[in-house]
């Protein structure tokens, strides 16, 4: 059973970047896919990226693309998101989960596993 521990929110201005990072226990981690969801106030949790148990073929949102990079370190069982050129739409809680399933998942629904998330908010 893998646990999901985020950290690295804040508050940061328009044109601003973050790294969010989260920590995993388990010795699952490393052939679990991970990804990163966020959640608005009054909009349904959205796919922000993911990335294999590999580390390769990373995905993004387009609202993201260009912006965000996701990696993972399994040595560390840890996985990052790098937030760059913040924008305030970016505001959420942002959260890290682990899926058992092949390849990359955009879904919800495919990871069993959640963080219990870290706030992002990004002024104008």
């Amino acid at each position: 059973q893998v646990q999901l521990v985020e950290s690295g929110g804040g508050l940061v201005q328009t044109g601003g970047s973050l790294r969010l990072s989260c920590a995993a226990s388990g010795r699952t981690f490393s052939r679990q896919a991970m990804g990163w969801f966020r959640q608005a106030p009054g909009k349904e949790r959205e796919f922000v990226s993911a990335i294999t148990w590999s580390g390769g073929t990373p995905y993004y949102a387009d609202s993201v693309k260009g912006r965000f990079t996701i990696s993972r370190d399994n040595a560390k069982n840890t996985v990052y998101l790098q937030m760059n050129s913040l924008k305030p739409e970016d505001t959420a809680v942002y959260y890290c989960a682990a899926s058992s399933r092949i390849g990359v998942q955009q879904s919800p629904t495919a990871y069993a596993t959640w963080g219990q998330g870290t706030q992002v908010t990004v002024s104008s």
